[in-house]
């Protein structure tokens, strides 16, 4: 009897302390192979799926490619999972494939991109920062440090979140301001900028829109034409060199979503969804947080380690 007694206590503490059951989420992000913002999402993602134990996959396209999104969102459909999260970059292309999930009673919420579209689409609510929002505060702040003419260089060209920034930072900024194009490549982004700063030497600022794949190439052009001190470079996103030439007086900031917990809190939130059904009852904005040199030393180690 008390053996029997213990089996059926151990069986009620194990039911009321675990989950009613491993749910399976999948994750569709556009970020590129090589952006290394996107492994910050994906190690939020793998500790919300390790904290709730929900079954989680991440997926996404090796290049910005809508057209290969939208197939991983709509093999993803086919799954039936029992939750979804998406980043909304296109919702002219994507839109028909989360509106599928959606009408699959697939429950959604989208991350990172799409904040103005997501309820539209039937996402449950967003994970994010509004773009224009952010780019505007960033252009006042660099106007306030005596910014008059400026490039906004973005390397992920189709990404309306990224033309949002652009347009946010223009309007901020208030002064002249040159969209410069390029692709998701350290490389041909220090030559773009360093060219764009030679041939136009009345340019005193560079907002980048990526850290790793603009912001930190941005801060060595400047460096290779001599200007350091004078060109004033910020970006969006974080990542530890660029953390380093803020504190070094190199940069003057950059703008902290924490896509970490865009990662980490769409799975959660999907997996209390299927478990018993609590949700949010509306969007969660993870930035934007402004780092200055004040605080850029204490988020270094964090940002090695692809926490922020």
């Amino acid at each position: 009897m008390n053996k029997l007694l213990a089996s059926v206590t151990a069986a009620a503490t194990i039911a009321v302390s675990a989950p009613v059951f491993a749910a399976d989420i999948i994750v569709v992000a556009h970020g590129q192979a090589n952006d290394p913002f996107w492994s910050v999402v994906k190690n939020g993602v793998a500790k919300a799926g390790e904290h709730t134990g929900a079954n989680v996959e991440f997926r996404s396209p090796e290049t910005f490619d809508m057209v290969q999104m939208s197939q991983l969102i709509d093999a993803a459909v086919n799954q039936e999972p029992d939750g979804l999260v998406v980043s909304i970059p296109d919702a002219d292309a994507l839109g028909p494939s989360i509106r599928r999930a959606v009408d699959a009673g697939i429950p959604v919420i989208s991350m990172n991109s799409g904040s103005d579209v997501s309820k539209e689409l039937g996402a449950l609510l967003h994970v994010g920062q509004d773009e224009f929002d952010a780019g505007l505060a960033a252009g006042e702040r660099l106007a306030e440090l005596g910014g008059t003419n400026a490039i906004c260089v973005n390397q992920e060209v189709g990404n309306v979140s990224l033309d949002q920034r652009c347009a946010g930072f223009a309007e901020g900024f208030g002064g002249t301001v040159e969209v410069v194009p390029t692709e998701n490549d350290p490389t041909q982004v220090e030559s773009k900028v360093k060219a764009a700063l030679e041939s136009n030497p009345d340019v005193d600022t560079v907002m980048a829109l990526g850290a790793s794949t603009v912001g930190e190439p941005a801060v060595a052009a400047v460096d290779a034409i001599g200007r350091t001190g004078e060109v004033l470079v910020a970006t969006f996103d974080l990542s530890a060199p660029f953390l380093e030439a803020i504190v070094d007086g190199k940069a003057a900031f950059a703008l902290d979503q924490q896509q970490y917990l865009q990662g980490y809190l769409p799975v959660s939130f999907l997996a209390l969804n299927a478990d018993y059904g609590l949700v949010p009852g509306g969007d969660v904005p993870s930035g934007p947080n402004l780092i200055t040199a004040d605080k850029a030393e204490q988020v270094v180690e964090l940002s090695a380690q692809g926490i922020r």
